[in-house]
């Protein structure tokens, strides 16, 4: 009798032991999802040298002349990043810390003005010990994952073996630099080229870039789909040579492309200094008439390389609705730094005229962020890592230049607009740049002082800062620039003063 009673104790003993394994299984298998949950993922999409206004939504909040330089009608639309803005916010006045791409890269990742980074001027590599909000998420948990152009690891192309990660733990497919559209990918072995070039090669050995790194990017969000997970996706294009592949090489060839009304001769020999040529060498000027003409197709190629890169952008949104991950899940769309494209008889980036430093910036983040939000409030990228660590509930001792502005993207107001005072500058300190929502002020070490009207003047033609009746706004804007030059320690400061009379 006794011996059948230990027997049914053991027994009930070692059910109760393989129950307790089983019930700490499951609790192991689901731990990752519980904590995705508590924890929002983010996903960065980042493109190269764009236009804001070939997002349709921002010509929906522009005036028509505006929305349309290139004439009634002339731009690209992009149904999927305006989904990001509709169903979250939309920033009207962002900025890069400095239009050219490394160093704006820099501030991006790092919430400091580039001279703090280690990477001011374009080529030059991050420095190892400034965090950024890589190895800030990745500290706390996060599966940290970049793909695409990176351009802060020097100069060289088309080459994946980046030693330093800057937090980014999956960095394989992460790009020193390079813009051919296509990848011909044997043995293992990449080689950017032109599109001639594709042609006479075997199909499946050929790939667009953006299409191999979007790809990339959906296999890294299924492999990190069930734990938290913070991932940048950078596109090179839209930038030169300005070529998209079929069928988008076609979507906009029946646009009757006109010349920006700042092209016009009148205007162009009004241009300042930082505006012009600076030697033989700076391609960036466009050549009158006869030179527009001849690059009117790289303006439709320009806007069919922005439909392509929307189309990817939806396979994404996409891949987060199939799996339940959009409401928890930060989606931002930026880029770091513009493109001129013919305004005031200019290509590509450097000077600061708003097709040239005003970004593109919209996000999505449906748990905190509500819907239809336009924010007016001038910000630039300084602000980016700040404000993301904040919206994500990361906490951090790392010293940023940038503000936390998240309150601005969360609040129940539709609309934000404030008078905030901002700066961003030309790499190695010869122009410097104080913007708020409406004013923008120029000072160069060459050239008088220049106070555009962004209300009255959106074409940055008039010069206002020797009119008396913006007199008081010309030396409110003047007095905080110096004073957070002097803050954040800008170069150019040392380098001879800037001209403000």
């Amino acid at each position: 009798m006794k011996s059948k009673i230990i027997l049914t104790i053991t027994a009930i003993i070692i059910i109760a032991l393989l129950s307790c394994k089983g019930q700490k299984t499951v609790s192991n298998s689901t731990k990752n999802k519980v904590e995705s949950k508590e924890k929002p993922n983010l996903i960065i999409i980042h493109t190269d040298e764009h236009n804001f206004r070939t997002l349709s939504a921002y010509q929906k909040l522009l005036p028509e002349e505006q929305a349309f330089v290139w004439g009634k009608g002339n731009n690209s639309k992009t149904p999927n990043i305006d989904k990001i803005a509709n169903e979250g916010a939309i920033a009207t006045s962002y900025y890069c810390a400095s239009p050219v791409c490394t160093p704006s890269r820099a501030s991006l990742v790092t919430g400091l003005y580039p001279q703090a980074t280690g990477a001011p001027k374009n080529g030059l590599h991050i420095s190892k010990d400034v965090p950024t909000f890589a190895t800030i998420l990745r500290d706390q948990g996060y599966a940290t994952s970049y793909v695409g152009k990176w351009h802060l690891a020097g100069h060289k192309k088309y080459v994946f073996d980046i030693e330093y990660k800057a937090g980014f733990e999956d960095n394989r497919y992460m790009m020193r630099g390079g813009h051919a559209p296509y990848f011909h990918i044997k043995n293992g072995k990449f080689k950017g080229i032109n599109e001639k070039a594709a042609a006479r090669l075997p199909k499946e050995e050929v790939i667009h870039l953006t299409d191999f790194f979007t790809d990339k990017t959906l296999e890294i969000l299924e492999r990190d789909k069930n734990k938290p997970f913070a991932l940048m996706l950078s596109i090179p294009d839209p930038h030169t040579p300005d070529y998209a592949k079929p069928p988008y090489n076609t979507m906009y060839q029946d646009l009757d492309i006109k010349a920006p009304k700042t092209m016009a001769p009148e205007y162009v020999a009004l241009k300042p200094s930082w505006a012009r040529s600076m030697n033989k060498n700076d391609k960036n000027e466009a050549v009158g008439k006869k030179s527009f003409e001849n690059e009117k197709n790289a303006l439709k190629q320009y806007f069919g390389m922005v439909s392509h890169i929307d189309d990817s952008v939806g396979r994404i949104l996409q891949f987060l609705d199939d799996n339940n991950l959009s409401e928890n899940t930060i989606v931002v769309f930026t880029s770091d730094h513009g493109d001129m494209f013919f305004e005031h008889n200019r290509r590509n980036k450097g000077v600061p005229y708003e097709g040239s430093a005003r970004i593109p910036f919209v996000i999505r983040y449906p748990n905190k962020i509500p819907s239809g939000k336009v924010l007016n409030t001038a910000y630039t990228n300084v602000d980016f890592v700040p404000t993301i660590l904040s919206l994500m509930n990361v906490k951090s001792n790392a010293k940023f230049h940038g503000l936390d502005t998240s309150d601005d993207f969360t609040n129940n107001k539709k609309e934000i607009t404030s008078d905030r005072i901002t700066y961003f500058a030309k790499s190695g300190g010869w122009w410097v740049s104080a913007v708020n929502d409406r004013y923008k002020l120029v000072i160069d070490k060459k050239e008088k002082p220049y106070l555009f009207d962004l209300q009255k003047d959106p074409d940055e033609l008039i010069n206002f800062y020797y009119d008396k009746e913006y007199a008081a706004i010309a030396k409110k804007m003047q007095t905080e620039l110096f004073k957070q030059l002097e803050k954040y320690d800008e170069p150019g400061l040392k380098k001879g003063g800037y001209k403000t009379k």
